[in-house]
């Protein structure tokens, strides 16, 4: 009979762990790729949501700029037809 998926997964984390055991230095490689990808994506999230308040804060800004500019009486020439 074939073994299942649960029997396989079984074999390989026991055969990673007796991997990782003979191999110390594979081991802390492995602990440090899972923590500079841990990094990475709080990094990505922080940056990510500081670029949405400034957006948000820039669309304001224009948004404020434009109701005073329509409040702007525009003079004409006096050389213009009107």
């Amino acid at each position: 009979m074939n073994p299942g998926a649960v029997e396989e997964a079984g074999k390989v984390a026991s055969t990673f762990m007796d991997v990782m055991r003979s191999q110390p230095l594979a081991l802390a490689l492995s602990v440090m790729n899972v923590a500079l990808l841990v990094l990475f994506w709080y990094v990505a999230k922080t940056a990510s949501e500081n670029r949405q308040r400034e957006f948000t804060a820039m669309l304001q800004s224009q948004k404020e700029v434009n109701e005073i500019l329509s409040k702007c009486i525009v003079p004409t020439h006096k050389g213009e037809n009107q």
